[in-house]
């Protein structure tokens, strides 16, 4: 095939359109296109005129295609021979295994490890501590409404993971030479995601869908010999000989195991500590903490599209960082456009936040989390726990700012010192219960003073971002895990068996990423194992 890239259409065209479009570029007729495939869209308004642009696969006949090339048509910049990879998994290994793979939590990192697992017969066992994604909806739900919160099965924990409860967001910077990328939309499509997200520049599924394209997954390794078993938490390791010999569970339930993939998302802080005390090798990470802010998705789009476009496109995202004097990078981190806060704690008497948006991304609110980089340095000391205590600190102090509740403030109070006492034109779109308050009672002052710093910047590539009414609410602590699990070049752990995956232990930063790493585990257990035989 053809790969054609920089096709520019106005925001009105048909697929028509976008075909005489290729046909124009190679010098051909519309009649000798055999087929085609949208491989990216996106928006581009940088120049005042908002077009869509495209990059597709053409299909023509062979003798066509040589003839093209030829007469020397592929030398373009915007066209070439199509180098589309498509994913495959690996033979079969020869060694022996004892019992059934063990999958440790099932969002994405987890549930795609079991997928391709379950794909070449190895008939995983995913362990989750949480429910399965029609109870834990229910549970979510009704922390929103009372504030009574499920520790075990939440917005953090539960099958599908912390992604499951946000924007279902697709777009990933990690290299994909392999094709996993590709190979994750085609299966979240499979399941039941819409088509655009195997093309769309910023692909996103929403809440709502995400829910059933996980349970449509789950359903199929369960008929292919795969084992689902929630609300069931890895409470030991059981190391003999410095490998894997067999897990507790529940801390009554023991189970033998020789192949554990630990996919624990990066909130399990209760089971780092646990891997921690069995002298697993990690050490302490960066990543990022902050707040989140609302505007008018009106105000965003209006910025984005100009006065023509705004309302005729889709609510439009943003990107925004900045290296501030503080010496700290501040930057937009899962932004939500018509979206909403979501109150996302998993442990008592601490508050977290994140953002969420349905699939049609239809709330009046865009919001985003605006964080400042934090590294070990600023943990207190080197322990590779020592993180995870810095997020904690931050969300009890969030908890008593907010009486308990989603802590909240205007911007320009929090540039001010002051705790807001009533809202502007900007009202929240939050799902939990949250008060008024001084997000600086929150935040250390490096962090608050960094956000200004940053907040006010991006009004220059924003027009009014830092408004006096923008809600913040905080704190947004979970940007990714605070430690990273040490992985050799067999992706496993210092205890032979062990293989720590996803972005729970520090190799990945999203649905998508998370997704692709646990490809990657499952590829090195199919390589060097052949599936168990009970019989």
């Amino acid at each position: 095939m053809i790969r054609i890239t920089g096709l520019k259409l106005n925001i009105n065209h048909t697929n028509d359109d976008l075909i005489a479009k290729a046909a124009k570029e190679l010098k051909i007729s519309t009649k000798e296109i055999k087929s085609f495939i949208i491989i990216k869209k996106s928006i581009d308004a940088r120049k005042g005129e908002v077009k869509y642009i495209y990059s597709v696969d053409v299909e023509v006949n062979y003798k066509l295609e040589s003839e093209l090339i030829k007469k020397k048509y592929l030398i373009k910049n915007n066209i070439s021979l199509s180098k589309r990879k498509l994913y495959t998994l690996p033979a079969k290994g020869k060694n022996k295994l004892n019992y059934f793979p063990v999958v440790v939590g099932s969002g994405p990192a987890g549930l795609f490890c079991a997928y391709a697992l379950a794909l070449k017969g190895y008939k995983p066992v995913v362990i989750e501590r949480g429910q399965c994604v029609e109870e834990r909806d229910k549970s979510v739900e009704t922390f929103w409404k009372t504030g009574v919160l499920n520790s075990e099965s939440n917005v953090q924990f539960g099958e599908g993971g912390a992604g499951t409860f946000s924007d279902g967001k697709l777009n990933t910077l990690v290299s994909d030479k392999f094709g996993r990328n590709t190979f994750v939309l085609e299966v979240f499509n499979k399941f039941g995601a819409p088509d655009n997200i195997l093309y769309d520049g910023k692909p996103h599924i929403g809440t709502d869908i995400l829910k059933d394209v996980v349970k449509n997954m789950r359903e199929f390794i369960i008929e292919s010999g795969g084992v689902f078993r929630f609300n069931t938490k890895l409470t030991d390791i059981i190391i003999k000989d410095a490998s894997v010999c067999e897990i507790e569970l529940n801390s009554k339930e023991k189970m033998p195991c020789d192949v554990l993939i630990t996919a624990i998302g990066h909130s399990a802080r209760d089971t780092f500590k646990m891997m921690y005390d069995k002298n697993i090798i990690m050490e302490p990470k960066a990543f990022a903490v902050g707040v989140r802010i609302e505007h008018p998705q009106v105000m965003i789009n209006y910025n984005q599209y100009g006065e023509e476009y705004y309302d005729k496109l889709p609510a439009a995202p943003y990107k925004l960082a900045k290296t501030v004097q503080t010496g700290r990078n501040v930057y937009s981190f899962c932004m939500c456009p018509g979206g909403y806060v979501v109150n996302a704690s998993s442990e008592n008497e601490m508050i977290a936040v994140n953002g969420m948006s349905y699939s049609k991304r239809d709330s009046y609110n865009a919001n985003s989390a605006i964080i400042v980089n934090v590294t070990p340095n600023d943990f207190g000391n080197d322990n590779p726990l020592a993180g995870l205590e810095f997020q904690r600190r931050l969300e009890k102090n969030a908890y008593r700012e907010g009486n308990k509740k989603v802590p909240v403030q205007l911007y320009g109070d929090f540039k001010n010192d002051k705790k807001s006492k009533e809202f502007g034109d900007v009202l929240p779109c939050i799902k939990g219960d949250y008060e008024l308050s001084n997000l600086r009672n929150v935040l250390p002052e490096y962090i608050s003073e960094s956000l200004i710093q940053g907040i006010d910047n991006f009004s220059n590539v924003i027009k009014n971002y830092n408004r006096y009414d923008a809600v913040m609410s905080g704190v947004e602590s979970r940007t990714s895990s605070p430690l990273r699990i040490i992985r050799d070049d067999n992706l496993q752990s210092n205890i032979k068996g062990l293989y720590p995956c996803g972005e729970g232990a520090g190799y990945a930063g999203g649905i998508t990423s998370a997704a692709m790493d646990g490809l990657k585990v499952a590829e090195m257990i199919i390589t060097k194992y052949d599936s168990f035989d009970e019989n």
